[in-house]
């Protein structure tokens, strides 16, 4: 009995390093507590990286990106116990071109935060982002998109925190308000300022306080609504 039983004990960590330890070494590179970066998901942020055009003597998170630094010193990338990117935060920096519906963005299907505010993408925002049904928070404010905000962000149901934030550049006709929050029931935090709604008070109330009853914060200044407010239950106005 005591010979199977270390016969076992000596094969089980091989089967471990076989089947599984083996795998994650060849498949990307080891964070410092034991868990491993994906590799296709490195190659991922590095294609994203490079159609991107922005300010390398500004730039603190991009220029860190490259196959020659480790993966855990990527500035704006968490990475989640499994190796996948989780939150990408590449605020503010100073990207200025080459973001688009084709982006490798959009196949980080385990991202569940990303933040590209205050950059100037000079561009529509993409549909690509309905492909992320992961995400719970979303912040694209002063990033300088335009146009009409895509009905794929509708989508999105496990959102949280949405900001949209602009100067006057982004709009909701078709989509409408309406049409925009009606599958986000898990919405808490809502700021579309100075995006051009166009609706009357009780046309945009009577949307918000059937579709996402979680609503805490919400921030509508400069939207070009006008007409009585309906009543919002619950609501809590951020303050300023």
């Amino acid at each position: 009995m005591r010979i199977k039983l270390f016969s076992w004990l000596y094969f089980l960590p091989l089967c471990s390093i076989f089947f599984g330890i083996h795998v994650a070494l060849v498949s990307g590179d080891r964070l410092g507590d034991g868990r491993v970066c994906l590799e296709d998901e490195m190659m991922l942020l590095l294609q994203l990286k490079s159609t991107l055009k922005f300010n390398d003597a500004a730039s603190n998170k991009l220029v860190s990106w490259n196959q020659s630094t480790h993966c855990c010193s990527w500035g704006g990338v968490i990475w989640d116990a499994t190796g996948h990117v989780v939150s990408l935060d590449l605020s503010s920096e100073f990207i200025f071109e080459g973001f688009n519906g084709s982006s490798s963005l959009f196949n980080l299907q385990h991202l569940q935060r990303l933040n590209l505010a205050n950059n100037a993408f000079y561009s529509q925002i993409p549909p690509g982002f309905g492909k992320l049904g992961n995400l719970i928070y979303l912040n694209l404010s002063n990033a300088y998109f335009y146009g009409q905000i895509p009905i794929e962000i509708s989508g999105l149901t496990r959102l949280v925190t949405i900001d949209f934030s602009s100067d006057g550049l982004l709009k909701l006709e078709n989509p409408n308000l309406r049409m925009m929050v009606q599958n986000l029931t898990e919405l808490r935090e809502l700021y579309f300022g100075g995006v051009n709604i166009s609706a009357q008070g009780k046309e945009w109330c009577q949307a918000l306080s059937s579709s996402v009853p979680n609503l805490h914060v919400l921030s509508l200044q400069s939207c070009f609504l006008s007409g009585p407010l309906a009543k919002l239950v619950s609501l809590k106005h951020p303050p300023g």
